[in-house]
């Protein structure tokens, strides 16, 4: 039950980060997102480090690095695909294949489950399959680049879970910092040859919109609060899916990690008004109920 406490609280949290990073990246670049987020995620495990420890070895900051690299590519293909929208339906895609490729990776190095948890896991997977359909006339429907992103995403960030599921389990927080930091690194090195190129090419189309300045640079301000947040809202799931995952199995936790679109979908609901059609609430309810099967598995 403490696995699957530690998965579901760390799903929210993640789609609640998902949803901040999205926001974000209406107005900045989602490299310049991930950027920011993973530096103040790792200012975040830094103030946490004293209270939670672990071991420093190559093994679990090569681990890491792994994880960032992985990281990176699959929040950046998130957050952009967020930002196309409909976020109520890209995020579930990449939460389902998120899932199945760690589930796969899990069960062929022979995780154990009893009948009611592989039940379980096939409930879990509709359930994140019924959250992002929308069958309802006039329902906004994703562009094939939108999918195609939230596919590689998804695959990706499933093999981010992977490696922080074969670090050391001595290690604690020390392959997040590994994670963070080379995540950081990567997205302010796209930012900078992003920024010169573009400025090459938009001196002379800078001087006419002098003018929308001043709100321009309001919601840049808007857009860096928002990617700040995110990084500390990503560092506290990546913190209680490395727990969950050290104290139980990758199958599991894969599953769980991949019901954070209900995070997602229920603040999109809230703040953007985004409608949740009658099969949404069918799969939230199923992933509750696949939850409470997998608490007693």
């Amino acid at each position: 039950m403490l696995v699957t406490a530690f998965g579901l609280v760390g799903a929210f949290v993640y789609g609640s980060a998902d949803f901040l990073g999205g926001l974000a990246s209406k107005r900045l670049s989602p490299f310049a997102v991930t950027g920011i987020a993973a530096f103040s995620g790792l200012a975040v495990l830094l103030a946490a480090y004293p209270l939670v420890g672990g071991a420093w070895s190559a093994e679990a900051a090569l681990w890491g690095g792994i994880s960032g690299v992985s990281g990176a590519i699959g929040i950046s293909l998130l957050y952009a695909c967020l930002a196309i929208g409909p976020m109520s339906i890209l995020s579930p895609l990449t939460a389902v294949v998120s899932a199945v490729v760690p589930l796969s990776v899990g069960l062929a190095r022979g995780d154990a489950l009893g009948p009611v948890g592989y039940v379980a896991l096939a409930l879990a997977l509709v359930a994140v399959v019924l959250v992002g359909f929308v069958p309802e006339k006039g329902a906004v429907r994703p562009s094939l680049r939108g999918v195609l992103m939230a596919i590689g995403s998804g695959a990706t960030i499933g093999v981010f879970l992977i490696a922080i599921d074969v670090a050391p389990a001595d290690s604690g927080l020390v392959p997040l910092f590994f994670n963070r930091a080379v995540n950081g690194i990567i997205m302010v090195a796209i930012v900078l040859t992003t920024l010169v190129i573009a400025r090459r090419r938009s001196d002379a189309a800078a001087r006419p919109r002098a003018a929308s300045d001043g709100p321009a640079r309001a919601g840049i301000r808007t857009a860096l609060l928002l990617a700040l947040a995110c990084g500390v809202a990503d560092a506290a799931a990546n913190g209680l899916i490395l727990t969950g995952l050290r104290l139980g199995e990758l199958s599991v936790m894969s599953v769980l990690v991949a019901l954070y679109p209900a995070g997602t979908i229920v603040l999109a609901a809230v703040v953007l008004k985004e409608r949740i059609a009658p099969l949404q609430i069918v799969g939230l309810v199923l992933a509750i109920a696949a939850a409470g099967m997998l608490s007693l598995a």
